[in-house]
């Protein structure tokens, strides 16, 4: 066999070995949930087109260090759920569990911001009645807030049956570990279109 033969076989197995990662059902749920995120952001482009001076002195009150802070928070928790993944695809039996808590943690310290960032805009009179802008900002993150709590939830059931020994084979580890985290990165992803168009364009 000629070594041109080899390469062209060698790159059809690189071929036939790669998959999307996680299971098909999850895939579906989460291009169902980016649709209804991009339809949210439509109609918030929309509303900015026609109250640009109402939205650009509604974000004015927003706090950007808090939006820059929970920023890092997603990624850091998006990187130890990749990770865990990677390690655990590598055979580290405990690092699916590790990073998954480690990732839901972040969630929780993303939360706990947002929570209080709420506070201080609802102490200054600010709420979803305001005006359109304050509509789509409280009601925005707070869409946004809730799939962390469920993208959290799904981490944490992944590591404690991973823990447990529920899962069958490596394999059925594989497409929890890989369904989970990707679930966890649309999250960060829709959070990284949210921080500039919310905190930073005027």
């Amino acid at each position: 066999m000629s070594s041109a033969e080899s390469t062209v076989i060698e790159a059809d197995k690189q071929v036939q070995t790669r998959h999307l990662p996680g299971d098909l059902a999850m895939w579906c749920f989460i291009l169902a949930e980016l649709l209804a995120f991009l339809l949210l952001l439509g109609s918030m482009a929309f509303a900015r087109g026609h109250w640009s001076e109402m939205f650009s002195a509604g974000i004015a009150t927003l706090h950007p260090e808090a939006g820059l802070v929970n920023t890092l928070i997603l990624l850091t928790g998006s990187y130890f759920a990749a990770n865990a993944v990677k390690r655990t695809a590598a055979g580290d039996q405990r690092a699916l569990s590790r990073g998954f808590v480690l990732a839901a943690l972040c969630g929780l310290a993303y939360v706990a911001i947002k929570i209080t960032e709420y506070g201080i805009l609802f102490g200054d009179g600010y709420n979803l009645r305001t005006d359109t802008f304050y509509f789509f900002y409280f009601f925005t993150t707070f869409f946004h807030m809730a799939h962390v709590l469920i993208g959290m939830a799904i981490l944490l059931v992944v590591a404690q049956r991973s823990r447990a020994g529920h899962y069958a084979n490596q394999e059925k580890v594989r497409m929890a570990g890989e369904s989970a985290a990707s679930y966890w990165h649309m999250v960060d992803l829709v959070w990284l279109v949210l921080f500039p168009l919310l905190y930073v364009l005027p």
